[in-house]
């Protein structure tokens, strides 16, 4: 007889995914409320009713009316937000098909698009959210001039519309070695790049001229010089991953000289060039804490994030992209190495909760627990930074996403 293969499932926790089932009125409880919007609240609640945060308070103030789902844990934070990731894009395999996060076929394309390549349902979307990630800004990935466009994304529906926060959000580029094409193909140098970049930046700046003139002879649709033209109205911010510090230089001298949008990435040598980038007011998504030291990251530092906090830089940080399994890092346990590393409790959380949503240009809507923001909330078991914590919930728009049960 062919024996059955036995599965062990754990009894002690069993987690529980509802990604359909939206409750309107959820209350979340906490021994420890991190609002970040100011001091820790003992003993605290969040109310959601429809979506949104409604209060936020000690217990002893919010009562929690009749009717409302009631969840509780130890710790209870602002759902978590990755600044920077290429999940839902490249997926959990290593094979071809679920990797759509690079294409290769030319230097620059930046008329690729994040949203057409989204995968809602992807299995790394699913396991972000286990750690209380909420909030992912992803899209195609560095190793290219530029690779295509971002986007910003909750981590829960069923298709890119849901989850859709941002459809546009910025071009991404890279600046280095990484950008160099191969087989004598262009671009080979860095001088090359920069030479790229300002002449479709000169080109897209004669496409918007003949477009305001009035001509009736109006150039036909661009959708590359299309996309830089938003970048020269500052309608797109420019992503450029540069990690040596004449690569951080040039990306701010090549922004200032066409008035750009510039966000830095990566910038493991930024803490050399801290100065600079205070005094350009371009802030930085800076690598993951933990990202290896070889090549042109071989300068980076654990202390990276905490001498920009000193040097009062905006910055946040990031998963990045990892080219082998389980192909994403978790930012939730970045920060806490970021902890460890020079920056306070709530310096360290902030980078992936309130600065990065200031970043991103979305703190309207998330990165701290206030009321009339949306309802993404984190519950843990204990410190979230301590290894031996656990994300025992994850609520998006009230919607329960996540849930332990012990």
């Amino acid at each position: 007889m062919q024996r059955k293969s036995v599965v062990l499932v754990s009894i002690l926790s069993v987690v529980l995914f509802v990604p359909s089932v939206l409750v309107a009125q959820v209350a979340v409880r906490g021994e420890t409320v991190h609002t970040m919007a100011g001091a820790p609240i003992k003993d605290g609640v969040v109310l959601i009713r429809e979506g949104k945060i409604d209060r936020v308070g000690p217990a002893s103030s919010v009562s929690i009316p009749d009717g409302f789902r009631v969840l509780t844990a130890k710790v209870v934070t602002p759902g978590l937000i990755d600044a920077h990731t290429v999940v839902g894009i490249a997926g959990y395999l290593n094979q071809p098909h679920d990797q759509e996060q690079l294409e290769p076929s030319a230097p620059m394309q930046p008329e690729l698009r994040a949203m057409d390549a989204y995968d809602a349902r992807a299995r790394l979307v699913e396991w972000l959210r286990e750690f209380g990630i909420t909030t992912i800004h992803t899209g195609h990935a560095p190793g290219a001039l530029i690779s295509g466009r971002t986007m910003i994304v909750k981590t829960r529906g069923a298709n890119v519309e849901e989850a859709v926060l941002v459809p546009d959000a910025m071009v991404a580029a890279t600046l280095g070695d990484s950008a160099r094409a191969e087989d004598r193909k262009a671009p080979g140098t860095r001088a090359k790049m920069v030479a790229m970049l300002r002449t479709e930046l000169v080109k897209a700046q004669g496409y918007l001229d003949k477009q305001a003139s009035g001509d009736e002879n109006k150039p036909d649709r661009d959708l590359r010089l299309e996309v830089f033209a938003k970048m020269l109205r500052r309608e797109l911010p420019i992503l450029v991953t540069a990690h040596r510090s004449q690569d951080i230089l040039t990306a701010i001298r090549l922004a200032k000289e066409f008035d750009l949008r510039l966000v830095l990435d990566g910038a493991a040598e930024s803490y050399l060039v801290s100065e600079q980038i205070r005094a350009s007011g371009y802030p930085v998504i800076l690598h993951p804490t933990m990202y290896r030291a070889g090549g042109e990251t071989e300068n980076l530092t654990m202390e990276a994030a905490s001498r920009l906090k000193a040097a009062n830089i905006l910055f946040a940080l990031q998963s990045g992209y990892e080219s082998y399994v389980p192909k994403t890092r978790v930012v939730l346990f970045e920060a806490a190495v970021a902890a460890a590393n020079g920056l306070s409790f709530e310096e360290a959380f902030a980078t992936i909760t309130i600065d990065a949503a200031r970043l991103l240009g979305i703190d309207d809507r998330v990165g701290s627990l206030e009321a009339g923001k949306d309802g993404d909330v984190a519950l843990y078991d204990g410190d979230p930074f301590e290894y031996t914590s656990h994300c025992v919930g994850t609520v998006i728009e009230g919607e329960v996403v996540s849930e332990v049960v012990r």
